[in-house]
């Protein structure tokens, strides 16, 4: 329809047709208009009287102005088009795709033969350039199958990819891999032109908000659906990028080979280049820069062939050949079941080699390999993690976790066990319910076809299903009280079991993304694992509350004492804590240094990311601590990464006790407030002169937060078995500024006393744990309990 439009207002504007043209460039010369796309237009002449020229331009370009459609236009010679090309990159790719719309087709098609022959002609030099393009894109973007909120076009797997492609394929040098390709490019059209239907903007990002109604305008299921079929696209176009410039690059070698010394190679081979081969593994041999199939390899006799490959290239960090894989895809005998010994090992020795693990999988996958070897693969291949701590989607992770775990195998004693699990722990994401559970039986079933004996498979599927137990009970339950050690000792069974966990937890974790792990976290791990040891071991556990308060701790629970008021201390923290005393900010005293200035300490973007500052208050035991430093620290923009609280007994001789809080806290953005100041606003929130709801609610109003995607509702529930000593409530819901100062005051509200908090942040999700009690220091019961979990639910909701 634009075609003939535009042919039209030519038609009526040109007084002849001889010697100009109107030529379509770029997206619109491939036919890749969508709704809201711009017009590429190039209005081409012979050199003919430019005033001529412009009065036609104007006639063309106003009715386009004027109908709100954007217009990228020129109008050159054929001799200024290509000097043009030839000065900058993005004209040369766009007129590749040149189309004739009106006028002089002669002219056009001597403009497209031009541009193709100095394409062709330059290709060893604009090559490289367009590959470093792509590069540097790809580094800005991101990948498009991992991103929640992709750029179709610009991230790398996107519509500039397939492009670019096309360039490589009109040079003559390389072509791409040609199947899936076309079918992937015009999935990420059909998305781009849903998109900008929905939203009525010329938008390639595809934001969470509208991944629903682009999904119903093409009759998809969800916002799952969508991703996944976008991220099934962006991967075959990746591979296809990645097999393509690889091809590329070994032409261009070849081709900076002197003349001489090729001609001499070649003439010792009859006149053929010579191909030098490696032996890498039975089968298996390497040609250039790649891993290839030896030509006495029989895929078809042969069913350990695809592992032995896959393993030898990744040992050898190489890329496994297109045509190595599309052979093994069309002619490998299946594996008998269960598999064979040499099959299991191929499999260890491919997870087990690091990063050079993951080019080698994609390559499998593009063929369908994996999901062949693994069926239950296929569930969750390509499957988007909505969760900002996520980097990737799931099957990727799985990988990312046997990366990681590969640079623990010589911690443990059974390398094979931690590195299937790693590939494993995630498998039951595929399926409703409780992943772990899920994954449990998938783990079994898979442990088994694979050929792992009794005992493994048991050791695999406890693996699985408690990958989550270790990072989870050390951030959000007391380590001090001996039934939370003994609930997790009774998970794992067993002291080599508890050492596969914890390797896996770790590689997990780092696998997930920045925001998962931390050097705090790792030390609360280890130390929960170094308790769990202990009860396996049969050492004698300590009673809960017998932990003795350090020197520091004590300091400032005595100082809070004395003077009836908070302590402060803020230390810049990028490691656990040590047992060495920053300075309190409290009433002067001889014994203590003057309070800290906030110039001392970094902002929440200074220094590594997980642990930012700590900030250590004493305050003596009173009710209402827990929302008042809450609100105190949402009023002054503080983001709370972490929080502990527990009570502190006096030394000896000295009645009472001290609630002591250690939390871990960023600047939102700026420096942090003056320790002081802190102090001030705390102790009038402690007393009932500062009104910390109502500071709240009126900055709220005064700068609303921009709406976006709705999260999911919050839940709260009650943690059963979880302590003998107090019942331990837990909260997830989306993080928000005030979220654990309204959390307090529901808790006090409620009548319950906080014995113990630990509240962590994941990405946008709170998830904190609340050890409570009667005010008499016993649990609650069931019935009370369940009533307290509703009631801060209920306040969450409102």
């Amino acid at each position: 329809m634009t075609d003939g439009w535009l042919a039209g207002l030519f038609g009526a504007a040109a007084e002849e047709h001889t010697g100009i043209s109107l030529v379509a460039v770029g997206g619109y010369g491939r036919g890749e208009l969508s709704p809201r796309s711009d017009l590429d237009l190039l209005l081409l002449h012979d050199g003919r009287d430019d005033k001529a020229v412009a009065a036609l331009a104007d006639r063309l370009w106003y009715p386009v102005w004027d109908l709100g459609i954007d217009l990228d236009h020129s109008v050159r010679t054929p001799q200024q088009a290509r000097k043009t090309a030839g000065q900058d990159l993005k004209v040369h790719l766009g007129l590749l795709d040149a189309r004739h719309l009106a006028g002089d087709l002669g002219l056009t098609a001597s403009l497209r033969t031009a541009v193709l022959a100095d394409w062709r002609n330059q290709a060893p030099k604009r090559l490289p350039e367009l590959r470093d393009l792509c590069a540097e894109r790809a580094e800005r973007q991101g990948e498009l199958q991992f991103l929640l909120e992709p750029d179709l076009k610009e991230a790398r797997g996107g519509l500039r990819d397939a492009t670019a492609l096309r360039a490589v394929a009109a040079s003559w040098l390389a072509d791409a891999p040609r199947e899936g390709l076309a079918e992937a490019r015009r999935r990420l059209l059909d998305v781009r032109d849903a998109l900008h239907l929905a939203t009525g903007r010329a938008t390639d990002r595809l934001a969470l908000q509208e991944q629903d109604q682009v999904a119903a305008e093409l009759g998809l299921l969800d916002a799952d659906a969508l991703l996944r079929q976008v991220y099934e696209a962006a991967r075959v176009i990746s591979y296809a990028g990645d097999v393509t410039w690889r091809e590329v690059g070994r032409v261009l070698r070849s081709r900076s080979v002197r003349p001489r010394l090729r001609a001499m190679m070649n003439g010792r081979n009859g006149g053929k280049p010579v191909a030098e081969r490696s032996p890498l593994a039975e089968g298996v041999v390497e040609q250039d820069g790649e891993a290839v199939l030896a030509r006495t390899a029989r895929p078809e006799r042969d069913p350990v062939l695809p592992l032995r490959a896959a393993a030898a290239a990744a040992q050898a960090g190489l890329p496994l050949s297109r045509h190595a894989v599309r052979r093994l895809a069309t002619t490998a005998r299946p594996l008998p079941t269960p598999w064979p010994a040499e099959a299991r090992e191929q499999l260890v020795t491919l997870l087990g080699s690091g990063r050079p693990t993951v080019q080698v999988w994609e390559a499998l996958e593009a063929e369908g390999l994996v999901t062949r070897l693994l069926p239950d693969w296929e569930r969750v291949r390509c499957r988007p993690q909505r969760n900002a701590v996520h980097l990737w989607t799931v099957d990727r992770h799985l990988i990312e976790t046997a990366v990681r775990a590969a640079g623990f195998t010589r911690r443990v004693h059974r390398p094979d066990l931690l590195l299937i699990a790693a590939l494993l722990h995630d498998i039951g994401k595929g399926w409703p319910g409780d992943h772990s559970v899920a994954g449990e039986t998938i783990a079994r079933d898979v442990a088994a076809r694979i050929g792992f004996d009794g005992a493994d498979t048991a050791v695999l599927a406890t693996l699985v299903r408690h990958h989550l137990l270790l990072v989870e009970t050390a951030t959000r339950r007391d380590l001090d009280d001996p039934a939370t050690v003994r609930a997790v000792a009774q998970a794992v069974g067993t002291e080599h079991t508890l050492e596969l966990l914890h390797a896996l937890t770790e590689a997990d974790a780092l696998a997930t993304g920045p925001a998962a792990w931390s050097s705090w976290r790792g030390s609360l791990v280890a130390d929960l694992v170094k308790r769990v040891s202990g009860v396996l071991a049969g050492e004698p556990q300590p009673e809960a509350e017998t932990a003795a308060p350090t020197a520091e701790q004590e300091r400032l629970a005595v100082e809070a004492f004395r003077t009836g008021g908070p302590v402060l201390a803020l230390r810049a923290q990028t490691e656990p804590p040590a047992d060495s005393a920053p300075a309190p900010s409290s009433p002067s005293s001889p014994s203590f240094p003057s309070p800290l200035s906030s110039p001392s300490f970094p902002s929440s973007a200074d220094g590594p990311e997980p642990l930012g500052v700590e900030l250590l208050i004493a305050v003596p035991d009173q009710a209402g601590v827990l929302p008042a430093v809450a609100g105190v620290l949402a009023m002054h923009r503080l983001t709370v990464r972490t929080a502990e609280l527990r009570s502190v007994p006096l030394p000896d001789g000295v009645e009472g006790s001290v609630l002591l809080l250690d939390w871990r806290v960023a600047a939102q953005y700026g420096s942090l407030p003056q320790a002081a100041r802190l102090r001030a606003d705390l102790v009038r929130a402690l007393d009932g002169t500062l009104d910390i709801a109502a500071r709240l609610a009126e900055r709220d109003a005064a700068h609303p937060r921009r709406r976006g995607v709705e999260p999911p509702p919050p839940r709260v529930t009650v943690a059963s078995a979880a302590s003998r000593l107090a019942t331990v409530i837990e909260v997830r819901a989306q993080d928000a500024p005030g979220l654990l100062f309204r959390l307090g005051r529901a808790l006090e509200a409620a009548g319950v006393r906080v014995r113990s908090a630990h509240v962590s942040t994941l990405g946008a999700n709170a998830v904190d744990a609340f050890y409570v009690t009667r005010g008499e220091g016993t649990p609650l019961p069931g019935d009370e309990a369940a009533s307290v979990a509703r009631g801060l639910e209920e306040s969450l909701r409102t």
